[in-house]
């Protein structure tokens, strides 16, 4: 048998990457863990139907991870940002995670982050060459 390496973009292929990797690591959870995986996805709207920011993460096993949190810069400090957090962290916590967590860039929310509760747990340097990447964490129970 030969074996060959490429470079792709094809969503079947990735699929079956990524489902490898989950049956994998269902080898290694308990079994009341299994099956925990879940899209959460919040979005502020206009009058006009149209997305002005949103929060986009996932729950798998025992936490809830954040991928995405943005708003359009005309509503930044006006809560909004905080809502959104609270809210998914309150689905997070339906949900019965133990924590949340996320990473974000030095010119992004790392002040907001911290300012919820959210603490460092491990720094990256020289991304971008003059910024730093954070990871954080915030335990729900």
């Amino acid at each position: 048998m030969s074996y060959s390496i490429i470079q792709e973009l094809d969503n079947k292929k990735k699929a079956a990457v990524n489902k490898k990797l989950y049956e994998y690591n269902l080898e290694h959870f308990s079994d009341d863990l299994s099956g925990r995986y879940k899209e959460i996805n919040l979005f502020i709207m206009d009058e006009n139907n149209e997305v002005c920011g949103g929060i986009l993460g996932e729950i798998c096993w025992n936490w809830l991870e954040i991928h995405v949190l943005i708003l359009d810069e005309q509503l930044r400090s006006l809560g909004f940002g905080s809502k959104l957090l609270t809210k998914i962290e309150q689905i997070a916590i339906d949900n019965d995670c133990d924590f949340v967590k996320v990473d974000t860039l030095s010119f992004q929310a790392l002040d907001f982050y911290k300012k919820h509760g959210y603490q460092v747990y491990g720094t990256l340097n020289n991304v971008g060459r003059e910024h730093q990447h954070y990871y954080l964490q915030k335990n729900l129970k």
